[in-house]
């Protein structure tokens, strides 16, 4: 079957095709019921139950596709984002200084640099964008690398983070700064880390998760340039709106049902003021009247990771039978 002469009339979703993000995507989207089957490893995969394409691309190439509008919701890292809009405001910054255009007109197109928007924080990915530098050098602080030659994957976000500190040190108020910086960026694709031990660079920007990586390699970070999880971004022009906002709510509703638990109790009307505030839900809590005189039922959302002293606190101020429900088990006090 030719996939592509069956897109018309389909929301395209980009996810990312391989990498630290690919499996939660797809975990998230199978949450989301969102049905589909990836033939012999294709880039373009039809929903069954839904009209949306899956088209799987690089994680750093879906701010574009989405900024653009060829593609209408995608999943990516807020570091990819990011990395695109410095890309798009560098563009700006160097047609400013060659007198292609005004600063106001920089200053405008700065203002609406990507073509996205960011739905929400999917919660996962949670990675830091880092200046690295050897562990046992000479290098103590991210001044100390103007000049030198810096190696990395992000080149605009490294390129804008190193004008700041020359523009911080030479001051482009007085006519020292043209645009140019005086540190040498060197693109790399992959192994950033092996840049330093190999002679390549002075120091790096690269991705830290656990750390193990870096420090395996030598290395240290001396400052954080961009703190990144996967975020969910649309068009800001999509093809479908209210199949955006569908996929966007069931998303919402699988992270909920990811990230807290019902936890439910009784206790006397007296007291519930006291409760509530224990336990002030991801809204309001449910309350409904006992047929015993003076007491209510209380429902709440609680984040799964504070439920334990939630329940002790609320049995300290006495609620009682207190139940806790997920998806994976229901425990009580």
């Amino acid at each position: 079957m030719d996939l592509v002469n069956h897109l018309e009339g389909r929301l395209l979703f980009a996810v990312p095709k391989k990498g630290r993000l690919n499996g939660a995507a797809l975990n998230l989207l199978e949450g989301a019921d969102i049905q589909f089957r990836r033939e012999n490893r294709l880039d373009i995969a039809l929903v069954k139950n839904l009209p949306i394409a899956l088209i799987f691309l690089p994680a750093a190439d879906i701010p574009t596709f989405v900024g653009e509008g060829r593609v209408d919701l995608g999943i990516t890292g807020f570091d990819q984002v990011q990395e695109h809009d410095a890309g798009v405001r560098a563009i700006n910054r160097k047609r400013r200084f060659s007198g292609e255009i005004t600063p106001e007109e920089e200053s405008a197109r700065g203002s609406s640099s990507s073509g996205c928007e960011t739905v929400m924080d999917l919660g996962f990915g949670a990675c830091k964008l880092q200046v690295q530098v050897p562990d046992k050098g000479s290098y103590a602080t991210p001044k100390d690398l103007i000049g030198k030659n810096i190696g990395t994957s992000f080149v605009h976000l490294a390129e804008k983070y190193f004008a700041d500190l020359e523009i911080e040190e030479e001051g482009e108020a007085n006519g020292n700064f043209n645009g140019k910086i005086r540190t040498t960026i060197i693109e790399l694709s992959g192994s950033v880390e092996a840049a330093c031990a190999l002679g390549v660079a002075d120091g790096i920007v690269d991705l830290v998760e656990s750390g193990e990586t870096m420090k395996a390699a030598g290395l240290k970070a001396i400052d954080t340039v961009v703190e990144s999880t996967a975020i969910l971004i649309k068009s800001r022009s999509p093809s479908n709106p209210a199949m955006v906002d569908l996929i966007a709510s069931r998303i919402r509703g699988v992270i909920t049902a990811q990230r807290y638990v019902l936890c439910q109790y009784n206790v006397p009307r007296s007291l519930l003021s006291q409760a509530s505030k224990i336990a002030p839900g991801k809204r309001a809590p449910t309350v409904t009247t006992l047929d015993e005189e003076g007491w209510v039922a209380v429902s709440v959302m609680v984040e799964k990771k504070k439920i334990a002293p939630v329940m002790d606190d609320l049995a300290k101020v006495g609620a009682t039978d207190i139940l806790v429900l997920s998806i994976a088990n229901t425990r009580s006090s």
